[in-house]
């Protein structure tokens, strides 16, 4: 048998190299396998909801028994009859630094986002549930992403700290949008079909179209924000993480702004291997800028000129389209 940190790099191998990647390069030494237990964890209870459980009683038992265990293992108590996908959170929960720690949000907060899925499917949902559904997921992300990497360092918490991740789940749900709609999920709040007059039988029309530029546009103030914050942080690998994130939704977004607002069920670019060198690329400019002003904080006057020009060079990479 597997154990919890084999399972924990297969899975998320599977299912996300840029996750796997992250978390291999990026997460603190110590907490590598951890943070592949947290993903692949939820990566797990995300299919058994979305795929494998048909009927809700079925769902409602699963997420029942999750909670409960989550709730016994931070009292201390670990139950004897865990199957191997449940070794993982009862691994990652055995070695929380801190109760008030960011694990525990990053744990309760993807739980709450499970179980909302789990419950609105075939129902339409409104602007409030979406947006509390974008609130745990916001808070989840970062919350995981400052514990495992950087842990006990601290971060700003600032109102700008989770808007990256809040831009990114936009795109997210427009880029599943026509996937998941024949699945009973409808990520279009009520009020915005009534108001829009989006019917869900056609959603190649104007209506529907001008909806998902207004909610591109949202992404993207999101995403404004959200840099200010990553460039704020003083930490490089969670500066890189917050960056390589951002990546992956802008390419979205910029797909969905050349198709005219039109959804496609795929989006294959970010995936290809211009999506990747773009990725690197911009890994490589945020390590030099990063490195230049730390060696610009310590510097007396004629050596900041030599570190002057490494900034200029460094700022004159084409921009990554």
């Amino acid at each position: 048998m597997k154990t919890s940190a084999a399972l924990a790099h297969s899975i998320t191998w599977k299912s996300s190299k840029q996750s796997y990647l992250t978390a291999l390069l990026l997460a603190d030494r110590d907490l590598v396998d951890d943070c592949l237990r947290g993903y692949a964890y939820f990566r797990w209870a995300d299919d058994l909801i979305d795929i494998s459980l048909s009927s809700r009683d079925e769902r409602t038992a699963f997420l029942a028994r999750q909670k409960t265990l989550i709730k016994k293992l931070y009292s201390g108590q670990r139950p004897m009859n865990l199957c191997p996908e449940e070794e993982m959170i009862a691994d990652l929960i055995a070695h929380d630094r801190n109760p008030d720690s960011g694990l525990y949000s990053f744990i309760h907060n993807f739980m709450a986002v499970i179980e909302f899925d789990s419950n609105r499917r075939g129902h339409l949902v409104n602007r409030d549930e979406l947006a509390t559904y974008t609130v745990h997921l916001a808070n989840a992300v970062m919350d995981g992403l400052q514990y495992f990497i950087g842990n006990g360092y601290p971060y700003p918490r600032t109102p700008d700290r989770t808007m990256a991740v809040t831009g990114a789940h936009i795109m997210h749900m427009l880029r599943d949008m026509l996937e998941d709609i024949p699945d009973g999920i409808v990520n279009i709040p009520v009020e915005a079909i009534k108001e829009h007059g989006i019917c869900m039988d056609d959603l190649d029309n104007e209506s529907f179209c001008m909806w998902v530029q207004a909610q591109v546009e949202k992404a993207r103030q999101a995403f404004q924000a959200g840099k200010c914050y990553i460039d704020s942080i003083d930490i490089l690998r969670c500066k890189l993480a917050g960056i390589w994130y951002l990546a992956r939704f802008e390419c979205i977004l910029k797909t969905i702004e050349r198709d005219k607002f039109r959804l496609r069920s795929e989006y294959p670019e970010q995936h290809c291997l211009a999506a990747w060198i773009g990725v690197a690329r911009l890994g490589i400019k945020a390590t030099g800028e990063y490195t230049y002003n730390r060696i610009r904080q310590v510097l007396p006057g004629a050596q900041r000129q030599v570190a002057l020009q490494h900034e200029v060079s460094m700022r004159s990479y084409p921009a990554i389209k």
